[in-house]
C-alpha cells in the first residue's frame, strides 16, 4: 500500500461528526420545509444560486452546501471568514477563473461564520458573485441582515435554518449507530438528542465519547454528562414540572421560589430561549396593565440573554423574573383578548360606517367615514362615540383590576365613558 492509498483508510480516524456528514439530500435529515420547497428543487437540478444559511449551530449548513456542491459536481472550496484574507480570496477567484475556463466546472466557495468578513472583504466578492464566477454560500448563526452588508445581501438568497428537532437529530444519531455498529439502548439516544438540544454535531459528539464503553446506556452517560443528566431531564415530568412551577411561583409573586426554579433550570441545562419565553409570557398574561414595565423588562431580559449567553445571561434572567414575581397582577388584558376571539368567531359585525376607511375616491358615497369625530378636536382629546357594532354595543371585554397601574387606568376609563 502506497502513501496515497492509505488517504482513504484514514477517514476512520476523523471525528464521528465528520464521518456521518450526509453526502445527499436523502441522507440529510431536518430542514423538510426548506427542501420540499424551491431550494431542494434548485439543489434537485443543480441549478443553486448563490446563498447564506442562516441558523443555529449544528443545524446542516455546511452539510447543505457540500451537498449542493457534489449534485451540480462543482469544486467545494471551504474558508472560515476569521481566518482568512482579501489575498486568499484573490487566489481563490484566478483558481475559479481558469477551473471555469479549462474544464467548465463551476466553483462553490463555502465561507463559515460570513459575518465576520468585513466591509471590504464583503464588497471584493461583488463583482464574482454577480458575474457568476464563483458561486458563494455563506452560513453564519448571526442575523445576515444585520451582519451582512446590503449589496453583498441583494445578490444573494438567505435560507433560514431551524434548529433541529429532537426527532431529526434521533435519526442522525440511529444512522451512526448503524453505519458504526455501535450498541446504544434507546433510551439514551433520546437522552442525547434531548441534551443537544437541536445540535447534531454536539450529538454525534456525545455519541462518539459514550460509544467507548462496550454499550451507549443511561448510566454511561450518566457517567459522561455528569450531574446535570441525573437532575433535570428535560424529556420527563420533572422538565414540565419545574416549568410550571417556575411560572405558578412568579403567578404568585413569591420571588424567592421564582428563583429557586430559575436556578434549577439553569443548572440542568435548559435552553435560554425557554426560559425567557416563559419570563415573556408571564409578564403580558399574568402581570399585564398592573405594571406594563414588566413586559418591556422581560422583552429586554430575553434579547440580552442570548447576547451575552451564560453564565452572566443568569443574572439578566433573575433581574426579569424578581421583578415579575413582586409586580403587581393583572390578567385583564389575557381574559380580554380571549373573550373578544370567541365573539369574533361566533358572529359577523358590520363596522359602523363613520369608522370605516375613507382614503379611496368614492368611499364618502357610501357613507365612510361620514359623521365621524376626530378625538384630537375636542377637549382632553377624547369625544364620546360608537367604536363598536351595533349589536356588541355594551360589550365590556376589557376589565381593569385596581391592581398598580391598571387602578388609573380603570378610574380613566369610568371618568370618559360612565359618567
Amino acid at each position: 500500500m502506497d502513501l496515497f492509498s492509505s488517504v482513504d483508510d484514514d477517514k476512520k480516524y476523523l471525528p464521528l461528526a465528520e464521518r456521518m456528514r450526509p453526502q445527499t439530500l436523502a441522507d440529510f435529515a431536518g430542514q423538510a420545509a426548506i427542501l420540499r420547497g424551491a431550494l431542494g428543487k434548485m439543489i434537485a437540478h443543480g441549478q443553486t444560486p448563490s446563498l447564506i444559511f442562516f441558523g443555529p449551530p449544528g443545524t446542516g449548513k455546511t452539510t447543505l452546501a457540500k451537498i449542493i456542491a457534489n449534485t451540480t459536481d462543482a469544486e467545494f472550496v471551504k474558508i472560515n471568514a476569521a481566518l482568512s484574507g482579501i489575498g486568499e480570496l484573490r487566489g481563490i477567484v484566478k483558481s475559479a477563473e481558469d477551473r471555469r475556463k479549462f474544464y467548465r466546472k463551476r466553483t462553490i466557495l463555502f465561507i463559515d461564520e460570513i459575518h465576520r468578513f468585513n466591509k471590504g472583504q464583503q464588497d471584493f466578492l461583488l463583482p464574482y458573485v454577480e458575474d457568476g464566477r464563483i458561486t458563494l454560500i455563506g452560513a453564519t448563526t448571526e442575523n445576515p441582515f444585520f451582519e451582512v452588508n446590503a449589496a453583498l445581501l441583494s445578490r444573494v438568497k438567505i435560507v433560514r435554518l431551524e434548529k433541529l428537532s429532537n426527532d431529526d437529530v434521533k435519526k442522525i444519531l440511529r444512522r451512526a449507530v448503524d453505519i458504526e455498529k455501535f450498541s446504544a439502548e434507546e433510551r439514551a439516544l433520546e437522552i442525547i438528542a434531548e441534551f443537544a438540544d437541536g445540535d447534531a454535531r454536539m450529538a454525534l459528539n456525545l455519541l462518539e465519547q459514550a460509544s467507548f464503553n462496550e454499550k451507549i446506556s443511561v448510566d454511561t452517560l450518566s457517567d459522561l454528562l455528569g450531574e446535570k443528566i441525573r437532575r433535570y431531564d428535560k424529556h420527563g415530568d420533572k422538565h414540565y414540572d419545574t416549568a410550571s412551577a417556575f411560572i405558578k411561583s412568579m403567578r404568585g409573586s413569591d420571588p424567592d421560589a421564582a428563583i429557586f426554579y430559575l436556578a434549577k433550570m439553569i443548572d440542568g441545562g435548559e435552553d435560554l430561549n425557554f426560559i425567557a419565553r416563559r419570563i415573556v409570557i408571564c409578564a403580558a398574561e399574568d402581570v399585564g396593565n398592573a405594571a406594563p414595565q414588566a413586559l418591556i423588562l422581560a422583552n429586554a431580559a430575553a434579547q440580552a440573554a442570548q447576547f451575552v449567553g451564560l453564565p452572566e445571561a443568569r443574572i439578566i434572567l433573575a433581574q426579569a423574573v424578581t421583578y415579575i414575581a413582586s409586580a403587581p397582577k393583572s390578567n385583564a388584558s389575557y381574559l380580554a383578548i380571549d373573550s373578544a376571539l370567541a365573539d369574533v368567531k361566533t358572529s359577523d359585525d358590520e363596522i359602523p360606517k363613520h369608522l370605516r376607511d375613507t382614503h379611496y375616491k368614492g368611499a364618502k358615497a357610501f357613507g365612510n367615514g361620514v359623521g365621524y369625530k376626530y378625538p384630537h378636536d375636542f377637549d382632553n382629546h377624547f369625544v364620546r362615540q360608537q367604536y363598536l357594532p351595533d349589536n356588541k354595543i355594551s360589550a365590556r371585554y376589557y376589565k381593569p383590576t385596581e391592581q398598580g397601574t391598571e387602578l388609573a387606568i380603570k378610574r380613566r376609563l369610568e371618568n370618559l365613558w360612565h359618567d
